[in-house]
């Protein structure tokens, strides 16, 4: 019995201090691993962007006028030479009762000039043919040796002077007559007097073939000179704009490919960039810092055929592929972290966990390339905690 006794509390004392140590023991941490391994691998810049017509051709008024309605809508079709619209000239004022009195008393005072003017040109007539008949008197006086020739050359003289005030007299009843006919005219044309049909148009013709892609003024009204009225294009040659960070600009190259995403399509389409514009503008983005921005323009170069459907200020999202290449031995960007003066991932190996440092190379948006400190299969920590140290017993999830 005795022998029996102390074997039990030798058993228990020995699972008490089993309990006690593993209580203590460090439990392992659990992780996420992921194998690196060979694969393509793309380091791009994306950016929204839109479409746009390349040749857009904004149609204005040439002189300011009365534009008549515009018939056409947006997305209609229209040819060289087609008109789009016409301009009448600018229709006359309205007589208030006050402009109404003031322009019949401007035509009777034109009228009352015109009767002066006849009356002068009636006594400038008179005198005329009194110097002309004075001046045959005296040339037959001449001829008798009657007066001398100084007498007859003031005598012609007169003879002229008052053929030219005759000329003068007539002349300003032409210009009083004119300036009835102004008054009258002025009094006629009004814009309560009803709209007749103009007597000079202005046809706007198209330049070129295409679409309407804009209708800025429908309406019939007054415009301005140079006033845009249709915008006109062919969205069948569109390319697409894509304002990127400076920083980034300066990685993309003329040629540089491009693919499409999110634009409405099953398939992604390609593009190749033709310009990187060298001007860049400030945009405030949409947490109010300020950007540096730079357009770059790219060209569709999937067929048509594709991406027929796509039309004039349409979104996408462009992927500029800086470097591409397959067969790459990559792991997660979350798994490298700095370490020392490089870079080093976690390795999990048989339960611990190792500290290995690598020579990263490019990176994507969520791969980077190992150029050494790995080989293909390993398996490498993803997203460590601060609990994971080298060493460290490990539970991968």
């Amino acid at each position: 019995m005795t022998g029996k006794r102390t074997l039990v509390l030798a058993v228990l004392a020995a699972a008490i201090v089993t309990a006690v140590v593993a209580a203590f023991m460090p439990r392992p941490i659990a992780v996420d691993v992921i194998e690196a391994r060979h694969d393509t691998l793309t380091v791009t810049v994306e950016e929204e962007g839109k479409t746009r017509v390349i040749d857009r051709f904004a149609v204005s008024a040439p002189v300011a006028g009365f534009a008549r309605r515009v018939e056409l809508d947006v997305g209609d079709i229209v040819v060289k030479g087609d008109r789009l619209m016409s301009l009448e000239p600018l229709r006359s004022d309205v007589l208030d009762p006050r402009s109404r009195a003031e322009a019949e008393a401007r035509v009777a005072a034109a009228q009352a000039s015109l009767l002066a003017a006849q009356q002068k040109t009636t006594a400038a007539r008179a005198d005329s043919e009194f110097a002309d008949s004075e001046l045959r008197r005296k040339e037959r006086l001449r001829d008798d040796r009657t007066i001398s020739e100084e007498e007859l050359d003031r005598a012609a003289s007169q003879a002229r002077a008052a053929a030219a005030n005759l000329r003068s007299a007539e002349f300003a009843v032409d210009v009083s007559r004119h300036e009835l006919e102004a008054a009258r005219t002025a009094l006629e044309y009004s814009a309560a007097s009803g709209q007749q049909e103009a007597p000079e148009m202005v046809a706007i013709n198209a330049p070129v073939s295409g679409r309407v892609l804009a209708v800025i003024r429908e309406s019939e009204g007054v415009v301005a000179a140079g006033q845009s009225l249709v915008e006109i294009g062919d969205p069948e040659a569109l390319e697409v704009e894509v304002d990127v960070l400076s920083m980034d600009a300066v990685k993309i190259a003329v040629g540089t490919r491009v693919r499409f995403l999110r634009w409405g399509g099953q398939a992604p389409l390609e593009g190749v960039v033709r310009v990187v514009e060298p001007t860049g503008f400030t945009k405030i983005s949409a947490l109010g810092v300020e950007e540096q921005r730079v357009l770059v323009i790219s060209d569709i170069t999937s067929p048509r055929q594709e991406w027929q459907r796509l039309g004039d200020g349409y979104r996408v999202e462009a992927s500029f592929i800086l470097w591409e290449a397959s067969d790459v031995l990559q792991v997660p960007t979350s798994a490298v972290f700095r370490h020392g003066g490089g870079w080093a991932v976690f390795v999990a190996d048989g339960g611990r966990v190792s500290i290995r440092p690598v020579s990263p190379g490019r990176r994507s948006g969520l791969a980077v390339q190992i150029l050494d400190g790995l080989e293909d299969g390993e398996a490498v920590i993803v997203h460590p905690s601060d609990d994971v140290a080298d060493g460290a017993r490990i539970r991968i999830r």
